[in-house]
């Protein structure tokens, strides 16, 4: 993650639902400065309400006015498209005469393809496919980031650094980024479970909810941040706490019993599966 500030053009964020959201609150953190501000979008008037009082946000409602993307994108050297994925061509099309010409956009959109976003916007226009995670909202992010065959490196870089804002960026070619979603993308929702069951685990042991929540919550916290401090593999971390013969070896030996490399090799192939099918429409 690059602590430098990067300088960044107009942008105009589409669809300020939670991921737009969070990425938006990298773009009014330190680690960026934006000329021209940021325009955001939204369907309510209520949602773009409660951008109110941000300095340097402007939100627009299409509620209140139809035409509020093309304003948005109107002198925007970034546009970030958020919607859900069964919107963006609707969007792009409504959008495509009014985008500059020489403007980045940036896919966020799950499973729609590079060569959609370049078949529906002019031939000028860069596009660039990323895949952010959710704990953007706490500045912590793993983003892949893949070039479109329009792209120039320099667009690439400048993309690289926006999404720095809001934590680590991976770049990858486009083939291997709904195999990135199936990992980073999803990842949270799978320690999130794992977070749950051992919870559950800890409250059927005689523990209150709040007691187990503290001891595995805090456990899952309190490894990440030893395994980021140290310079040992999470296989060297994980045999220097299982003493031999003792209690965590016990535990483990279960876990592994349960042969969780075959578990998440299919859980991430039903996820890679699921992500061909909505590129594919």
């Amino acid at each position: 993650m690059s602590e430098d500030v990067v300088d960044l053009p107009k942008i105009a964020i589409l669809g300020a639902g939670s991921m737009g959201r969070a990425i938006l609150s990298g773009l009014l953190g330190p680690r960026a400065r934006v000329e021209g501000g940021i325009v955001v979008t939204n369907r309510s008037a209520q949602a773009a309400a409660s951008f109110a009082g941000t300095e340097g946000v402007t939100a627009l409602a299409t509620e209140d006015d139809p035409g509020a993307n093309r304003t948005a994108v109107a002198g925007a050297g970034i546009v970030l498209v958020a919607v859900k994925p069964a919107m963006v061509p609707d969007l792009l099309a409504e959008i495509a005469d009014a985008v500059e010409s020489d403007a980045i956009v940036v896919s966020v959109a799950a499973g729609v393809t590079v060569a959609r976003f370049e078949e529906l916007l002019p031939a000028s226009v860069a596009v660039v496919r990323s895949m952010p995670n959710t704990p953007a909202v706490v500045g912590r992010a793993v983003t892949g980031v893949s070039a479109g065959t329009r792209s120039t490196p320099d667009q690439v870089a400048l993309v690289r650094r926006l999404f720095e804002t809001v934590g680590t960026v991976v770049e990858v070619p486009e083939s291997q980024l709904d195999a990135l979603s199936t990992i980073s993308g999803s990842g949270p929702a799978y320690v999130f479970l794992l977070i749950e069951q051992l919870t559950a685990a800890a409250v059927a042991k005689g523990f209150t909810p709040e007691q187990a929540g503290e001891l595995v919550t805090g456990t899952f916290i309190g490894s990440a941040y030893l395994l980021e401090a140290s310079d040992k593999t999470p296989t060297e971390l994980r045999i220097q706490v299982t003493s031999p013969k003792g209690t965590t070896e016990r535990a483990v030996a279960v876990l592994q019993d349960a042969d969780l490399e075959s578990v998440f090799t299919r859980a991430t192939d039903a996820a890679l599966a699921r992500a061909r099918e909505l590129a594919a429409g």
